[in-house]
């Protein structure tokens, strides 16, 4: 079959007709197009080149041809894991055993100054359009958003996505694992769709739609259709293995129909971002391994990637931060939690690599698998500091600006890694696993957040087995060095909108020769006003926010600048601003030029706070809404926003003796929440305060059969964000318990959903067992918001 560059095809449906034609075009058409850069994607209908008569006697039909990659194009396999410190896993000289990734690398290639942008989201863009961050409008988090161009996390379709890009030249394409790149606003059953994995080019999706899900009990779509784990966390469900399964199953049947024909993965794992749901089988690996604390194990670590070669034979040891407590000061409990997180973190990383093996071993066996290309980026930033100082259980009350007590941790110390606990490393671990660099995720002044390893196999082409290399990369060159790989040509328009010009720049010139030049001379770094500038073996660098406390910035007209010459201090161990004033003015100077180019502006050091910063949403304006049976897996930023206001719930219920239970509304989970349920005959109401105080209000008379109505009425007391207020529960407009709670939810509930008559994924609380069905019929339900007049 041609190559599709070189036919126009149309196809026309008559109901269960399908009508085809092409009309081949000559190269020198091909060309002519390529000179004037008029690469569109959908290719033009292809001309009827045969011959219509009065009848099909005298006719002469012509098949069109369809789209096919170019000849020799390989499978394409992107793997990116989360969080993941350039000292980690054991393949890049860390403790934790990574045997799958170690044969991979064995049989390829190591990249040992890769970078990202130093967040999740921003850098899923730049890999996904091949753009900078900022120019695919996600500077920060969806979650985040604010309304200037570069911010609003809405990826323009002027920056076509690599799914786009393959998915119009004949591969067939599948995205598994996180998505957090479609806005918060929009990740409803009700979209719009259009910045969905399935309208980013991609034929199909399985896996959940926000920064971070609950791996026991995760949000899932399948496609745009919200679906539920076929298993339980009792029964052994672990999202890793579910969304490996359905990777390998997808794969299988691509091959079993199409053997020959390429295409394109894109595996996304929640791990090993927080929290840190650990099996109990590997968390116990790594039982007493930390012990020495995170002091010694920077130590061990550099001392190993040295030894490995996987740095430099002179690179130093970047200065632990002084912000840190050092493990020997630390009190024995705080040693025995610490620790105990750490093993957990640890165990997460060493059963993600086994998950992830089983899919290498499969792609191993693929009929075409000597002609596949894997690219392997071992964390979309560096190691997480979000857990605080003192690590939590909690990581999203960390994210509202809470942070967990040890004194409150260590009650808990036996929930670890289990369904219900949200476990995060404290900030020493997070130093520790991004050695020999400095600061972690966020902070993309330095390598800590934004220098990944990375890990290319493809038999075909790479015969350097075992090979180091060392050339300056980015995540925005990952898609084009796929075009190049695959033959395709960058498109001028796609879908009929012109396209941005690419900001990466391909490196398959490293696959086959170790001292390959430099691709890339210049590159900018920005999040939260975390500012460097590469250019030429000099970074320029500026810390403006602690990452685990946002709120903390020193003002803009107070930053200080450091700056390192990388060619000689490979790990940023040595800042010779003092030395070089003039070099570091002229890479200020630079920065202002590429956040101008790259369109960075403006620059917002806010934290949490803007969380509440409005947004467009499908509830903008809106204080009453109404509900009913099946309204389940509603993100919260679509749900009715009872945060820092008062507001009712009133809910319309018929039942039957001895089928009066369950939950009539949910919203939020194990984390942090709200629940109306009945059980026993009793509606019940309770609060999650972050699992640090659940308050219960139970009623004092049973439901009674036929009709009734179920309302909690909430006095806010105002002030601020997350006071406290008196809830009142009514059976028919009694009332029936009353209670005060002195704190509320200030941002928000967590990493589940709002539903009505049952409670999807985790918990809001161990009263019931998920998701206890209301037994009964809800005939509506009605929730009032009563926001404060402003005066």
């Amino acid at each position: 079959m041609k190559n599709y560059l070189n036919v126009k095809c149309w196809i026309l449906a008559l109901g269960p007709l399908l009508f085809f034609s092409c009309n081949p075009q000559d190269s020198s058409d091909k060309s002519i197009n390529k000179e004037r850069g008029n690469v569109k994607l959908p290719y033009d209908d292809p001309a009827f080149k045969g011959k219509i008569g009065r009848t099909y006697k005298d006719s002469e039909m012509d098949w069109p041809e369809f789209p096919s990659p170019p000849e020799g194009a390989p499978n394409v396999i992107v793997i990116l894991l989360d969080d993941v410190g350039f000292g980690m896993t054991s393949t890049f000289g860390g403790s934790v055993p990574t045997p799958y990734l170690d044969s991979l690398a064995s049989e390829g290639l190591r990249y040992n100054r890769f970078h990202t942008t130093a967040i999740c989201g921003p850098t899923r863009a730049a890999l996904l359009t091949g753009r900078n961050h900022h120019n695919a409008a996600n500077g920060f988090l969806p979650e985040w958003a604010t309304g200037y161009p570069s911010y609003n996390t809405l990826i323009p379709r002027s920056t076509a996505t690599i799914g786009k890009m393959v998915k119009y030249n004949g591969m067939n394409t599948a995205w598994f694992g996180k998505n957090h790149n479609t806005p918060d606003w929009e990740t409803s059953a009700a979209g719009p769709f259009d910045r969905w994995p399935t309208a980013l080019g991609f034929d199909y999706f399985y896996g959940f739609n926000t920064g971070e899900t609950d791996q026991y009990n995760p949000v899932l779509f399948e496609n745009t259709v919200p679906v539920e784990p076929e298993t339980s966390p009792e029964e052994g469900y672990h999202f890793m293995t579910d969304m490996t399964d359905r990777a390998i199953s997808w794969i299988h049947g691509q091959k079993a129909i199409a053997p020959d024909k390429p295409v394109f993965m894109y595996f996304a794992p929640g791990a090993i971002h927080a929290p840190h749901h650990t099996p109990k089988e590997w968390r116990e690996k790594f039982k007493g391994q930390f012990d020495h604390g995170w002091d010694r194990e920077r130590e061990i670590v550099y001392a190993r990637q040295k030894e490995m070669g996987v740095i430099p034979a002179d690179a130093k040891l970047s200065p632990r931060n002084e912000n840190i407590k050092t493990w020997d000061s630390l009190s024995e409990d705080e040693k025995k939690f610490y620790a105990l997180l750490q093993e957990n973190y640890a165990g997460f990383m060493a059963f993600t690599d086994h998950e992830i093996g089983r899919l290498l071993e499969a792609i191993g066996k693929l009929p075409d698998a000597d002609n596949t290309l894997i690219m392997y980026i071992v964390g979309d930033n560096g190691a997480s500091t979000e857990g605080g100082l003192e690590g939590t259980l909690n990581e999203i009350k960390a994210l509202n600006g809470i942070q967990s007590q040890l004194s409150d941790n260590l009650k808990r110390a036996d929930e670890v890694g289990e369904p219900g606990s949200e476990p995060h490393i404290p900030v020493g671990w997070a130093m520790a696993a991004n050695t020999p660099f400095p600061w972690a995720k966020q902070v993309a002044s330095h390598f800590g957040g934004s220098r990944n390893p990375m890990v290319v196999t493809w038999p075909k082409v790479i015969k350097d087995k075992g090979g180091i290399r060392s050339q300056f990369l980015h995540v925005i060159d990952v898609l084009p060095t796929i075009l190049e790989a695959t033959g395709m040509d960058a498109p001028d328009f796609v879908d009929g909108v012109e396209q941005k010009p690419l900001d990466g720049k391909s490196f398959v010139s490293t696959f086959t020769d170790a001292d390959a030049p430099e691709i890339r001379k210049t590159q900018y770094f920005e999040i939260l006003s975390n500012r460097a500038l590469y250019h030429e073996g000099w970074v320029a660098a500026h810390q403006h926010t602690l990452p685990w406390r946002q709120d903390i910035a020193p003002g803009y007209e107070n930053e200080v600048w450091e700056l390192y010459n990388i060619e000689e201090d490979f790990s940023e161990a040595v800042n010779v601003a003092d030395q070089y004033p003039e070099k570091l003015e002229e890479l200020k100077a630079m920065w202002e030029e590429e956040a101008q180019k790259y369109h960075v502006y403006p620059l917002d050091d806010r934290g949490a706070a803007r969380l509440t910063v409005p947004k467009p949403s499908l509830i903008t304006g809106r204080t009453s809404f109404t509900y009913y049976e099946g309204a389940t897996r509603i993100p919260e930023p679509v749900a009715p926003n009872t945060k820092n206001t008062s507001w009712t719930m009133e809910a319309m219920l018929e039942t039957a003796s001895g089928h009066k239970d369950g939950v009539i509304n949910a919203i939020g989970g194990s984390s942090a929440g709200y629940v109306l349920y009945v059980k026993d005959g009793y509606p019940t109401f309770e609060y999650n305060f972050f699992q640090d105080k659940i308050t219960k209000i139970k009623s004092s008379k049973k439901l009674p059969d036929g009709m009734a109505s179920v309302k909690i009425d909430f006095a806010y007391d105002g002030g601020g964000r997350g006071k406290g207020g008196l809830f009142t529960l009514y059976i028919n407009n009694e009332k029936v318990a009353e209670a005060r709670v002195e704190a509320t939810v200030p941002a928000r509930f967590g990493i589940d959903t709002f539903g009505i008559g049952e409670d999807t994924g985790s918990p809001v609380t161990k009263s019931y067992k998920a998701p206890f069905e209301f037994q009964g019929k809800i005939a509506e339900v009605n929730i009032e918001l009563k926001p404060e007049k402003k005066s």
